[in-house]
């Protein structure tokens, strides 16, 4: 039988949705509709004290008015709790996730003494606490690949970018699951909200892709299927920088879908369209020949 395709937009509810948003929205809109899928939505809301009252709502209401409608209900990471803590709890049952005592400080400084430029995790408490209290819970990543039999290089094909690979263990060290504020990490909510959604497909912004090495090692050690993945392009700013909710990016001005539609379809490569009446199966059948006929 064949796979069921099953897209995903998800967003934090951190402010508005700004253009950059919408870009990724509608690609994986019609990423979905080009196979005939579904598409989920899904509100990231796992981070609390970053998120505005209301603005998931408002997200919901800015889709709609470009017409992107989510296939069955949406779903906010905040009450999934229980599912990540089980998810945690089997890493840590395998011997595959530990406790870490290390404060950013003390992180940053071992980066200091190693010449990291990034604060790559030296795995300092993997093998004990070594009398600190427990602040974060990481994934061992050593521990994964040696189990399961995965190469030290973690290898994948991204549908717009291509033939891509991380060292994750040397590149990222073991990354955290559930972070020392008792928040539980995007890592590990993404890779169990995407297997509980069924997806079987990841369109998202261009600047997310630093994160699949992580989330198939992830995927693997949960036991979960391998997603495919295609990364877009970024909507950058004047000064060069991506358009973000940190810095300042402006909220979608919605008083013109057709406009803000026809803004994000540009960043994607498809042709101007018409009319907003005819806007997304105009655009769908562009997406088709540039992403599905080529790349599938």
């Amino acid at each position: 039988m064949a796979e069921v395709y099953t897209g995903r937009f998800a967003p934090s509810p951190t402010g508005l949705l700004h253009p950059g948003s919408l870009v990724a929205a509608l690609a994986s809109w019609l990423d979905a509709q080009s196979h005939g899928g579904q598409w989920r939505v899904r509100i990231e809301d796992v981070d609390t004290p970053r998120c505005v009252p209301q603005a998931d709502q408002a997200i919901l209401q800015q889709l709609a008015a470009c017409g992107l409608t989510p296939d069955g209900p949406v779903l906010w990471q905040s009450q999934r709790g229980d599912a990540y803590a089980a998810a945690l709890q089997s890493l840590v049952n395998q011997g595959w996730a530990y406790p870490c005592g290390c404060s950013r400080k003390e992180i940053e400084s071992a980066q200091a003494v190693a010449r990291h430029s990034a604060a790559i995790y030296p795995g300092t408490c993997r093998e004990g606490l070594q009398g600190k209290p427990a602040r974060a819970w990481r994934l061992n990543v050593q521990a994964v690949q040696t189990a399961l039999g995965l190469p030290d290089v973690t290898h994948w094909h991204d549908r717009r970018l291509g033939a891509q690979q991380q060292n994750v263990g040397q590149d990222v060290g073991d990354f955290v699951l559930r972070r020392a504020d008792g928040l539980w990490a995007y890592q590990l909510a993404v890779v169990v909200d995407d297997a509980a959604q069924g997806v079987t497909h990841v369109v998202r912004g261009q600047d997310l892709a630093d994160n699949t090495a992580r989330q198939i090692l992830l995927q693997h050690a949960l036991g979960l299927p391998t997603l495919q993945y295609l990364h877009t392009p970024l909507v950058l700013g004047a000064d060069g920088e991506k358009l973000s909710k940190q810095n300042g990016a402006l909220a979608l001005d919605l008083s013109d879908p057709f406009w803000a539609l026809g803004q994000a379809a540009q960043v994607l490569g498809l042709p101007a369209q018409t009319s907003l009446t005819n806007f997304l199966t105009q655009a769908q059948a562009s997406w088709t020949r540039l992403f599905i006929s080529h790349t599938s």
